[in-house]
């Protein structure tokens, strides 16, 4: 018995903590740090909602704790009825009216935002058209107007909007980038549309934010922001053919004879598995793996042990046949 007492003595403690610990976090996926207009009238909404919270709270302990002190029992008083207030319009209009008008200040701005976030810029001639179709466990982007396709990296021009056409190829998924903005589901049978931009160039972290199986916690990719003479650099690397050294061109002989049905590695190539063109410039491996030779090793060898649930089949290469798709993947620049 005195053991569990005890236990209550830490209580403090962890309250104490886990008010520390709210601070911690990366600042690339953090709503309450926005870096694009989108994230930023989100996060007005926020706080719009939280401070008439605030509001309505203090306001109801400023009464509770005014009754208790002007109304309170006083020495001598006769135990009586209160008086009732049933049937006072002017209190029922007053306490109907006040809900009505924060409701309304809450609503307008959130309908406003809303209906913006989600207009269609794909038509529009400054706007970056992307297509994106998440897969389990993966991101595929899709660029039909420049005529490039790429997975698990969204490279955007920084100051354009992004219009986003959104889809998933299996069960529902929901992209998700905080420090842009977001999140918007993914469903098989339709898709939702809306755009995200970015202030400035960096690198920002994006989510699945729907259950979606068992590596769903796994599914991640970034959001690359660049210059706009970066990004067409980037696009013109994107479409220039890799040149395969020939140290690495046994290891592209074994790519196409085991993986090439799935993996594209051209500009516009779509498959069932992840475009893999520029591959030797991605940061990650599997979208979570640091990029070296022994993550490359690990997933080839068994992508299960990595993400489980995913489609990736176990191709039982040698370890030379193994080492050869690396080298010719790492050439993939």
């Amino acid at each position: 018995m005195n053991r569990w007492q005890n236990l209550w003595r830490f209580i403090p403690l962890f309250g104490l903590m886990m008010l520390l610990l709210t601070g911690c976090g990366d600042n690339t996926i953090s709503a309450l740090k926005p870096r694009g207009p989108v994230a930023r009238d989100q996060l007005f909404l926020m706080e719009l909602s939280f401070g008439i919270m605030i509001l309505v709270v203090v306001v109801v302990f400023l009464i509770y704790f005014y009754v208790l002190i002007r109304f309170r029992k006083k020495k001598g008083d006769k135990d009586i009825i209160p008086k009732q207030v049933e049937g006072d319009h002017v209190l029922e209009i007053i306490w109907t009216v006040i809900p009505i008008i924060l409701l309304l200040i809450l609503a307008v701005p959130t309908v406003k935002y809303t209906f913006s976030t989600l207009q269609d810029y794909r038509n529009d001639k400054d706007a970056v058209h992307v297509k994106v179709t998440a897969h389990a466990f993966w991101w595929q982007f899709e660029y039909p107007d420049l005529g490039i396709a790429t997975a698990q990296d969204l490279v955007i021009p920084t100051g354009k909007k992004i219009a986003l056409e959104i889809g998933s190829a299996d069960v529902k998924h929901a992209f998700w980038v905080p420090s842009l903005g977001g999140k918007m589901d993914t469903n098989s049978a339709t898709k939702n549309v809306f755009y995200l931009q970015a202030d400035e160039v960096d690198t920002f972290k994006g989510k699945c934010a729907e259950l979606c199986g068992a590596s769903h916690a796994l599914m991640d990719f970034k959001v690359k922001s660049l210059a706009q003479a970066d990004f067409d650099k980037w696009v013109a690397k994107m479409k220039t053919p890799a040149t395969i050294p020939a140290d690495a061109q046994r290891g592209e002989q074994v790519f196409k004879d085991n993986c090439l049905a799935c993996h594209a590695v051209n500009a516009q190539g779509l498959g069932a598995g992840p475009n893999l063109n520029g591959f030797a410039s991605r940061e990650l491996v599997a979208g979570i793996l640091p990029h070296n030779d022994d993550s490359l090793r690990q997933w080839i060898h068994d992508p299960q042990s990595v993400k489980p649930g995913n489609s990736m089949p176990t191709l039982g290469l040698k370890d030379d046949q193994i080492n050869d798709v690396i080298k010719y993947l790492n050439s993939l620049k």
